[in-house]
């Protein structure tokens, strides 16, 4: 979104450089295409050489004294051949970037101001050839290998984290818009007793970045994790807030006895969150060595754990989606955007790949989550000791699924929930240094060892899925570990 004020203040902050830049040219009138085209390229990628995260062309300003003359350039009429020079430029150039061409109405004369992203991913090439600003010159990129070999170095991903979810705030908004003391709490800092120490520490951890004219932009990072209210931002992050939904059923066709569409963000709201789900979660009755207790049906540390990788894990750049939880009369049903990046039979062993590594470090600091790679076992682990089925990890185009299941016996489960408890079983096994053996498959069941029997049809139909194998095809007996091991 345009804002004026912010683009004078950005204009005084050029004009202050005391020369033109790598990623920062000033300009007249001359609106010749290919002159554009070119500087673009070249901008984009030597900013990104130098560490900007943007560069800039200015119309309107004499170059020698950086003195305002104004421009009659208007870049929305302007025609190259029979396209608008806009739509002409993201033609021409590979890969695009999302530049923006603003007119500055400034005290002194009228500017165009031209934004460019720096390079991510790849060189940015006009009509196939990448150039670079070296002083005031704009050769091809591949005349000068040293400075190729040091872009490629410094070519970025592109991080939704790192996005900009407020642009151009205030100090005083910066600390409504944010619950800072919530970051200060949950990290293990001391609440700084100035105002310079709070914003240094924020900008630190990324949650907010300086802008211009002592002006602060918040990132996606620090709004999803810390906002006060994520409706304060755009739509599309406000709809990424977590939604509770429970029906009186085992299906949606249910009635709803309870809803909860998340107003703060992740870290603000976690706890409160989990309180809640757990509240509501059915009770079981347990008789201890001297008293009768009630226990969730769900171990917590499961549902904590489950519902903080959703978070952690999903596709942020999925638009109008965020993380659900369902609870139904038999199950509770976590889901994410996003299509997980680890084969979910793998998820128990594999370390976790995330799309939003700055979000999953933060939450792993804030202690919202387990340690790297061991959340989902301890999961399964849980699962195990409350006699509960195997949990089911649910990969689909565009949504990846945890289910936990309410107390089953063996004679209620499918064939399917039989094996992936199996399965299950000898990943923990394999995990902690043994071997699943039937008797230890028929203690994970509750089978009596008179029906033994049981248990070794359901390691057979696990054997001819191929999720385990003989650890030792000359002495069967040695027990079974998983296929990848």
């Amino acid at each position: 979104m345009t804002n004026p004020d912010r683009d004078i203040a950005l204009i005084s902050q050029l004009l202050a450089e005391p020369a033109e830049t790598s990623w920062l040219e000033f300009k007249g009138n001359n609106t010749d295409p290919e002159m554009i085209g070119k500087r673009c390229s070249a901008l984009s990628n030597a900013a990104r050489i130098d560490g900007q995260d943007l560069a800039y062309m200015v119309w309107g300003v004499e170059d020698a004294g950086h003195t305002i003359i104004g421009t009659e350039f208007n870049p929305d009429i302007k025609k190259v051949g029979n396209q608008g020079l806009p739509l002409w430029l993201a033609n021409s150039l590979q890969p695009s970037i999302a530049f923006s061409f603003r007119t500055v109405s400034h005290p002194s004369g009228r500017l165009v101001l031209l934004e460019i992203p720096a390079a991510t991913g790849a060189p940015v090439a006009f009509n196939g050839v990448p150039y670079v600003r070296i002083g005031s010159a704009t050769p091809r990129l591949t005349d000068y290998p040293e400075r190729y070999q040091r872009l490629i170095e410094r070519l970025q991903p592109y991080r939704w984290e790192q996005g900009i979810a407020r642009q151009y705030v205030s100090s005083d908004d910066v600390l409504s818009l944010l619950d800072y003391s919530h970051y200060f709490r949950l990290t293990g800092q001391p609440l700084p007793d100035n105002r310079a120490g709070i914003f240094e520490k924020l900008s630190a951890d990324r949650l907010i970045t300086h802008d211009v004219s002592e002006r602060w932009n918040i990132t996606n990072l620090g709004a999803i994790l810390f906002a006060s209210r994520l409706s304060d931002f755009e739509a599309s992050l406000a709809r990424k807030a977590v939604r509770f939904v429970a029906y009186r059923g085992n299906n949606r066709t249910a009635a709803v006895s309870h809803r909860l569409d998340g107003q703060k963000g992740y870290a603000v709201g976690f706890e409160g969150l989990i309180e809640y789900v757990n509240n509501l979660l059915p009770k079981n009755e347990h008789i201890g060595a001297a008293l009768r207790e009630e226990r969730p049906l769900f171990p917590s540390l499961a549902v904590r754990e489950l519902v903080a990788n959703a978070l952690i894990h999903q596709d942020m750049t999925v638009s109008g989606a965020g993380p659900q939880i369902e609870l139904f009369e038999d199950r509770l049903e976590i889901s994410n955007p996003g299509a997980t990046l680890v084969k979910p039979e793998r998820m128990i062993d594999l370390p976790p790949r995330s799309r939003n590594e700055a979000l999953a470090s933060l939450m792993r600091r804030m202690k919202m989550c387990e340690e790297q790679g061991s959340g989902l076992d301890k999961v399964v682990q849980s699962c195990e000791l409350f006699q509960l089925p195997a949990p089911l990890f649910r990969a689909e185009s565009n949504a990846t699924q945890a289910v936990l299941y309410g107390p089953r016996s063996f004679a209620e489960m499918t064939q399917d929930e039989r094996v992936r408890a199996c399965y299950f079983h000898t990943v923990l096994k394999f995990l902690s240094g043994d071997k699943m053996k039937n008797a230890s498959l028929c203690a994970r069941l509750g089978i009596a060892a008179k029906n033994a029997a049981q248990a070794t049809a359901v390691i057979n139909k696990t054997l001819d899925t191929g999720l385990i194998r003989v650890a030792d095809p000359e002495h069967p007996r040695a027990g079974y570990v998983p296929h990848w091991a």
